[in-house]
């Protein structure tokens, strides 16, 4: 990844925006990335999300240092390796949980204990994933992590408290916003650091509009799999700005790295 490309890592799911059309962004802890000289500059309000129900995403975290998350167990947190520092002992990160306004005072806090980035992360791209385990259990669902390619394609839901305009301040509130699939082909000609064979692309591929943003890094996106239930698809990753047409989302694809993720759970 170039130094222009903004990691929704920091930037992207942010996204959904508030007010009466309330608007999406894209990624809690992500870093956004300029876009190349020459490139469309569109408003950065990501536009087109809705305030999330209470209880409509309980296995959803907000993550202390500006990222989003999504209970793998209910002592481990999946969020994206750009979000952390590395692998080992840390006890400096609180995870969020149980409310989709940050200020409820019914939220639950806990502390993590570990930290397990994937190895391949940044070697020399991809595999944006990272584990995070909890001093205690959380007694909330979990989110099952899609196992095989069969669900990476139709609509996708975002789902993170990041910014609801580029550069713009993190969300208090949970925002929500659902995005097409666009396949490896089109979110090419658009990135050439895209990694296909690990990386998932979602967007207005035309107009923009809906995205993840700053603070949505980290943090799942999801579709409804044929038992109706949810499954994670992707981990808000990076992009260029956010909501800008012809720079869609770029998420880890978890369906690549499902058995990775699941030996290393078993190991923390």
């Amino acid at each position: 990844m170039n130094s222009q490309t903004w990691p929704r890592r920091l930037r992207r799911m942010s996204a959904v925006v508030a007010g009466i059309a309330a608007v999406f962004a894209a990624t809690a802890g992500q870093a956004v990335a300029t876009p190349p000289a020459g490139s469309d500059d569109v408003s950065p309000m990501v536009v087109g999300g809705t305030p999330a129900d209470p209880g409509e995403y309980p296995w959803m975290v907000r993550l202390s240092m500006g990222c989003g998350g999504a209970m793998y167990t209910q002592q481990i947190v999946l969020t994206a390796a750009h979000c952390v520092g590395g692998t080992g002992a840390d006890t400096s990160i609180t995870a969020t949980v149980g409310v989709v306004d940050l200020q409820d005072p019914a939220a639950v806090e806990v502390q993590s204990t570990y930290v397990y980035q994937s190895p391949g992360y940044g070697n020399p791209s991809g595999d944006d994933w990272a584990l995070i385990k909890l001093a205690s259990p959380v007694d909330l669902p979990t989110l099952n992590v899609a196992a095989d390619a069969s669900y990476d394609n139709g609509t996708f839901t975002l789902i993170g408290w990041g910014a609801a305009s580029e550069g713009g301040p993190q969300e208090q509130n949970l925002l929500e916003a659902e995005v097409p699939f666009i396949d490896d082909a089109q979110c090419g000609s658009a990135y050439t650091e895209l990694v296909p064979e690990e990386e998932i692309c979602a967007g207005d591929w035309d107009n923009g509009g809906i995205d993840t943003c700053q603070g949505d890094s980290g943090g799942p996106m999801v579709r409804r799999d044929d038992a109706g239930e949810w499954v994670q698809v992707g981990i808000v990753s990076w992009g260029y700005g956010c909501a800008r047409p012809l720079n869609p989302g770029v998420y880890t694809q978890t369906s690549t790295f499902s058995t990775a993720i699941a030996d290393a759970a078993a190991g923390l």
